[in-house]
């Protein structure tokens, strides 16, 4: 992504942490960078790469939070600091990381990044891919719907819900090492 795509997706990212999904379209980036529309077809090809490229975006920014050593554990309970740290921070972006999950070479790198730390605590390979999944759910999910509100009379405080999330990661971490005790 060079210098001018990502200023316009930072910008689709503002727009849309500002005033929702809904707003963003290639005239209200366009019109926060003061260009025609048309300007930045050259550079986005159209709205759903504008999505995409959002997606992109955001897993990148989650993804450079995550650190790369320390006990599988530890690294797990990092990348899940960054996902929800990006979900508070791009609270009006963050939706299209489950509605686009697919969308962006980023999302692979999630995927990889937890089936590295589920490998490196000993997971046989064949399960690999089903915790790696119901971890991402967790992961994503979790932080989505705390955000959007969809727990319904959830905790009333970050720190409850910080509190709720450790207890729910805790469970995942003791069934994995479960999972690796029986092998």
């Amino acid at each position: 992504m060079d210098d001018k795509q990502r200023l316009i997706i930072e910008q689709a990212i503002a727009l849309a942490d500002e005033h929702g999904l809904d707003a963003v379209s290639m005239r209200a980036v366009s019109q926060r960078l003061g260009l025609s529309s048309m300007a930045l077809y050259p550079y986005i090809g159209g709205k759903d790469a504008l999505l995409d490229g959002m997606v992109e975006g955001l897993f990148a920014e989650m993804l450079a939070m995550a650190p790369a050593d320390g006990s599988w554990q530890d690294r797990l309970r990092a990348v899940s600091r960054a996902v929800r740290a990006l979900a508070r921070r791009h609270p009006g972006a963050y939706p299209l990381i489950v509605s686009r999950p697919g969308a962006a070479a980023e999302t692979r790198r999630l995927d990889d990044l937890l089936a590295g730390i589920l490998g490196s605590a000993g997971v046989p390979e064949p399960e690999v891919p089903r915790l790696s999944r119901l971890l991402s759910t967790l992961l994503l999910g979790f932080a989505n719907a705390e955000i959007n509100g969809h727990f319904g009379a959830g905790p009333a405080s970050p720190d409850e819900w910080d509190a709720e999330f450790a207890a729910d990661l805790d469970d995942e971490i003791r069934m994995i090492e479960q999972l690796v005790t029986r092998t």
